[in-house]
């Protein structure tokens, strides 16, 4: 259902029992705040490319949205403050970081503000200096490497790292000791195969059929059974920050939904590998209704295992970039010979290059603009998806789809 442009309409108020899923689109990067069926709220990741670089600026890459008045993380605060359910008690539950990259956690610059507690605003830190954050769960950082240790840091890999990680990282532990001491701010590892670490805050047992599933940290994966995992890496092995990536997947009731940063599953020479974390979290993960695209949809991801296993009746990429989506991950998430049946697929931006490049095959798209709201109802047995205007800052509704029923 498409919304006229004399019909500006909100988002409809969260009630009680409503799980809402908000991909947000800053154009810097992945950012997604939860409100669980209690009202429990989390937010997984706070992408915030910096500012500085010329790629980031250019017709490559998406344009800071809805304007440049506010940083990325200020946006995402913005967003949160108008959808969370709990706007008395200004605090987020959880906060999940998939991993240690700028359009993931943030990035520091030059440009960037100093905090009371002596750390750069971005990403992640500067959403938690503005909203209290009780939990905030990575991946650590001792496994398989240990990104504290000076020699480790020294390390080729990271001293030309023209993304600033490390650097990015010392900040961001300032931030946590910081706000240790401030707020209380807890700081944990993922728990592969935990579905106790992430819990409803409030009123848990009104809803015994929602819980998250930590399904992968480190490139450890969950063997489906109790708090069993097993490693693809050995220690000391760094294989890159994203096979590292955290993954969870989200039950309520008949309805699922799977994310899991950047993880890939394509070779360097473009051939599935069935050696790769998509091949290995595919079958714990199961069939799903919701998926993110792994990755952003680039071409190293989406292998053909991985979508025939968790054929997701929606897809959703979030994105920020002309390389968004490999047109060979497009061939595979819409190919009805790897899976039956109807899929739609959501992005929160589509580039021009990108357009240019694959064309009307983007036609597949429902929506290929905007905030992402996936609102799940009855329990866990329907849900609809909201796209939000992400050129204004009242978010007004642009479509709406469904309802689906959970499978």
């Amino acid at each position: 259902m498409q919304i006229s442009h004399g019909q500006k309409q909100q988002l409809p108020t969260w009630k009680p029992g409503f799980l809402d899923i908000h991909h947000i689109n800053t154009g810097r990067g992945d950012a997604t705040f939860m409100v669980f069926p209690d009202g429990t709220t989390m937010l997984v990741d706070a992408g915030d490319m910096s500012e500085t670089h010329p790629r980031t600026t250019s017709s490559r890459n998406a344009a800071l949205v809805p304007n440049k008045s506010r940083t990325a993380p200020e946006w995402i605060v913005d967003y949160i403050d108008q959808y969370s359910p709990k706007k008395q008690e200004r605090k987020l539950d959880y906060a999940l970081i998939t991993h240690y990259h700028d359009d993931h956690f943030g990035e520091i610059d030059s440009l960037r503000k100093i905090s009371e507690g002596g750390y750069q605003l971005t990403g992640i830190m500067e959403v938690g200096d503005l909203i209290p954050i009780k939990k905030l769960i990575d991946r650590g950082f001792d496994y398989p490497i240990d990104l504290k240790d000076e020699k480790v840091q020294s390390q080729e890999e990271f001293v030309r790292d023209k993304y600033e990680m490390i650097p990015s990282l010392k900040e961001y532990w300032k931030f946590i000791e910081y706000q240790s001491e401030k707020v209380g701010l807890e700081n944990e590892a993922l728990q592969v195969g935990s579905s106790n670490q992430i819990i409803l805050q409030y009123h848990p047992k009104d809803y015994p059929k929602f819980w998250v599933q930590n399904i992968a940290s480190n490139g450890n994966i969950w063997t489906g059974f109790d708090n069993s995992f097993y490693p693809l890496f050995k220690e000391d092995e760094y294989p890159g920050e994203n096979p590292l990536s955290n993954a969870i997947r989200i039950d309520y009731g008949k309805f699922n939904y799977y994310t899991g940063g950047d993880i890939s599953g394509i070779n360097s020479f473009g051939q599935m590998n069935i050696n790769d974390v998509e091949s290995h979290v595919a079958p714990v993960v199961g069939p799903v209704d919701v998926a993110t695209l792994n990755h952003h949809g680039n071409r190293d991801s989406q292998n053909p295992f991985y979508v025939r296993t968790v054929r997701p009746r929606v897809w959703i990429q979030q994105n920020w970039t002309a390389d968004h989506p490999g047109e060979e991950v497009l061939r595979r998430i819409t190919s009805k010979k790897l899976y039956p049946g109807d899929r739609d697929i959501f992005s929160t931006i589509m580039l021009q290059g990108a357009k240019e490049v694959i064309g009307d095959r983007l036609d597949q798209y429902k929506s290929q603009k905007g905030h992402i709201v996936v609102r799940v109802y009855d329990n866990g047995d329907t849900y609809d998806i909201y796209v939000l205007d992400d050129t204004s800052e009242e978010r007004e509704i642009i479509s709406k789809h469904g309802p689906y029923k959970a499978r």
